[in-house]
């Protein structure tokens, strides 16, 4: 079965040509010009990714993202014109996976969504902590938490290599292999979000730990 991808566009140009190379990759698609009107569509259809611009009526993108994260962990990708990195870590603190720049090519955007879903098609163990990448939830013993495709990805990359220090230009390079030009402050908004994540499965743990001076790493767990 085809993804489907929701985008959340009012300039109706945009939102056409996006559609158009989405369909013409095999993606099924749906369209909504309003903010407002996000949540109850998520809420009745089955939305593997939502495209979303921020400038939008009814409610903006950084609303709509923020409510979407109390109930859903659908990966959101932001459509932007370039703003602040204070903004954009706005977005990724409220849960976004990702930012889309406009003006943009629609045929990288294409391949930008396709690598995404391609990272997370299996299930991966890790001495303890279980990621499975088809349902978006993070294991350990009984207890079990959602995170977000990126979310996933990040503690992925640390658990190829337990214990060892990363960078967080290591880090961003594993995630985002595309050769974006991101802030390593990123890292330290998803680690942050991650962290919070994981304390609610094994509160007594520290998966990821902070390394001064370097960056981080994932501790493997005593049982």
């Amino acid at each position: 079965m085809s993804k489907h991808i929701l985008v959340v566009e009012d300039e109706l140009d945009v939102a056409k040509s996006i559609s158009n190379f989405l369909q013409n990759a095999g993606f099924g698609v749906s369209h909504l010009e309003r903010g407002d009107e996000v949540e109850e569509f998520c809420s009745k259809n089955n939305v593997d990714l939502v495209l979303l611009d921020i400038m939008l009526p009814g409610l903006d993108g950084m609303a709509v993202c923020s409510r979407l994260r109390t109930k859903s962990d659908v990966p959101i990708f932001m459509l932007t014109a370039c703003i602040e990195e204070s903004q954009r870590l706005q977005g990724l603190e409220l849960g976004a996976d990702d930012y889309i720049c406009k003006p943009f090519s629609a045929p990288e955007l294409v391949a930008r969504i396709q690598n995404f879903f391609r990272r997370f098609a299996r299930v991966e163990p890790c001495r303890g902590l279980v990621l499975d990448k088809n349902e978006n939830i993070a294991r350990y013993d009984n207890n079990e938490i959602r995170l977000t495709k990126s979310e996933i990805e990040l503690i992925s990359v640390l658990q190829r290599h337990p214990n060892q220090a990363f960078t967080r230009n290591q880090i961003l390079d594993n995630i985002y292999r595309d050769f974006r030009i991101v802030s390593d402050r990123t890292v330290d908004t998803h680690i942050k979000n991650v962290r919070k994540k994981l304390k609610d499965i094994s509160p007594e743990h520290d998966f990821i730990q902070a390394v001064y001076g370097i960056g981080y790493r994932y501790v493997v767990q005593s049982t």
